[in-house]
């Protein structure tokens, strides 16, 4: 009778470990198919292909339809960074400070990116010739930030305009301003 008993308790064990496995198991593929659902639900990869055959059709949207007329072209955004920041000294009400901008130039399609590319040493002349311009007391606050940043952005298309005959240039941005 000692026996029957081991014999059953040997056989329950068994099936206890095989049924915990089992749970263990289910519970990782539940867990994998969550983790999958929460990392890709975003996308509908019909979708996306569905809308970029709708923009390859469409004429009227494509670079290349705004490239032939004189508007400005309707490409993506590119940004250009400018590889070194530009640092100048500018007077102040009170004593003279140094100034450094990180700048971006934001331009529409890859010929502009190319173009701005090529044309770093004329687009930071243009630059640093505003900037020197510029008084300490304006930089101070974020009106004079702004207007500078404007008055960058026409020095820089008409530089650009002399020399290649387009604007090329969209926005200039200033992705870091220090001032001592």
């Amino acid at each position: 009778m000692a026996d029957e008993e081991l014999q059953i308790e040997e056989e329950g064990g068994k099936k206890g470990k095989m049924m915990l496995i089992i749970i263990i198991v289910l519970v990782l593929i539940a867990g994998g198919g969550a983790a999958y659902f929460f990392l890709f639900a975003g996308e509908d990869p019909v979708a996306t292909e569905q809308a970029d055959a709708t923009d390859m059709a469409d004429p009227a949207t494509s670079t290349d339809a705004m490239q032939g007329n004189g508007q400005a072209e309707m490409g993506s955004a590119l940004y250009v960074a400018i590889p070194q920041p530009i640092t100048f000294h500018i007077p102040g009400s009170g004593r003279e400070r140094t100034v450094q901008i990180k700048i971006q130039l934001l331009v529409r399609g890859s010929d502009n990116e190319e173009t701005a590319k090529v044309n770093i040493p004329l687009i930071q002349g243009a630059l640093l010739r505003v900037f020197s311009s510029s008084s300490a007391d304006d930089l101070v606050t974020e009106a004079g930030k702004i207007e500078l940043r404007e008055k960058a952005l026409e020095e820089v298309q008409a530089a650009m305009k002399q020399y290649t005959g387009t604007d090329v240039v969209e926005q200039v941005l200033f992705t870091g301003f220090v001032m001592q």
